[in-house]
């Protein structure tokens, strides 16, 4: 019989209840494959009367305490945002031993140290793969795949709302403020876009991404940053027509034995991998003399996008317990082979 795994969720806007839907959908491939059903107890939201597809109300509340003090919720996943309160709950749950699932950049740029240091001393997990570039799993790439490849130089276009404003502006030659309305039409830039824009949600995202990948503190206040609010059409313009794509790169790499990061718009040669990137796709580009070269490319913004990481990382979380991990799926016969000659394809 599978264990059971109670969760709390601190927050169900968007990215919460792509949380819940997903871990919904796949309940019955999440059981195979690890052997824990989980259970969504409590969802801490702001206003009990909101719409909210896919939530049980049943389970909702406006008091945290029901999610914090309660001792038989094994992990907690925080997609609320804002430093504080957050901060102070996050380690309080972790302090008790309980383990966390967070996106929140901003807080884990500024107190990521202190949180990690909380997990250790109370026995609890704590993963934040959705704290940078969304659906792209870069965190667990450094963190288990390229632990010890001992990387030179971290480079990448971090920040989707930027990135689809600059190719609007040199593809379509809109202005600033034309690219800027309809990233917001589209969802990609919020009705503050200030964070976006101005480069600290990039400098947030560099700070975890640096402390990982070089094994140090790095915080955001370590970060020079500055975004595209200042440019305008026209130096989009002469950059392409001289053979270059003006991008906002967060630029990071070792300089003799220091670490060297920072924010700002660059102008990317146009047979460089980054200049490719467009629209509101993020990619990081990965250096070190032991595997030279790695570029992870994908969505780096949305509700589903985001919310994907977060279900990633409680898989995590139930792949360091006890037991094998994904072995009910390998196990398990599953789906049918399909019959040779069912293939349809262009290749």
């Amino acid at each position: 019989m599978s264990d059971v795994i109670r969760i709390g969720m601190l927050g169900c806007g968007t990215v919460g209840q792509g949380v819940l839907r997903i871990l919904h959908e796949t309940s019955g491939t999440i059981e195979r494959a690890t052997g824990h059903r989980i259970e969504v107890v409590k969802v801490l939201v702001r206003d009990l009367q909101a719409d909210r597809p896919g939530a049980d109300p049943a389970v909702l509340t406006t008091d945290p305490e029901e999610i914090l003090g309660d001792d038989s919720i094994d992990i907690i996943i925080e997609v609320m945002g804002g430093v504080d309160p957050a901060h102070e709950w996050l380690l309080r749950a972790l302090g008790h031993g309980t383990s966390l699932v967070t996106a929140n950049k901003q807080l884990l740029a500024r107190h990521g140290p202190e949180l990690l240091a909380a997990a250790e001393e109370g026995g609890s997990e704590i993963r934040f793969e959705a704290s940078v570039c969304a659906a792209i799993p870069v965190i667990k790439v450094l963190r288990e795949s390229l632990l010890a490849a001992e990387i030179d130089s971290v480079m990448g276009i971090v920040n989707g709302t930027t990135n689809y404003i600059l190719s609007e502006m040199r593809k379509s030659g809109m202005s600033y403020a034309d690219a800027l309305g309809q990233a917001q039409d589209l969802g990609y830039a919020e009705a503050d876009p200030t964070e976006d824009v101005g480069g600290a949600d990039a400098a947030a995202k560099m700070a975890i991404l640096c402390s990982i990948a070089f094994h140090t503190r790095v915080l955001i206040d370590d970060i020079p940053y500055s975004g595209i609010d200042d440019l305008q059409s026209e130096d989009v313009d002469i950059a392409h027509k001289l053979g270059f794509v003006t991008k906002l790169l967060g630029i990071a790499r070792l300089v003799d034995g220091a670490v060297s990061v920072r924010v700002h718009p660059a102008l990317v040669p146009g047979d460089h991998p980054l200049a490719a990137i467009d629209g509101a796709d993020n990619a990081v580009l990965l250096e070190s003399s032991m595997v030279r070269q790695i570029m992870l490319v994908g969505p780096g913004a949305g509700g589903t996008e985001t919310a994907s990481a977060v279900v990633s990382d409680v898989l995590s979380i139930l792949g360091s317990r006890p037991g094998s991990f994904l072995g009910g799926a390998l196990a398990d016969a599953g789906r049918p082979m399909a019959a040779d000659d069912a293939l349809e394809s262009a290749f």
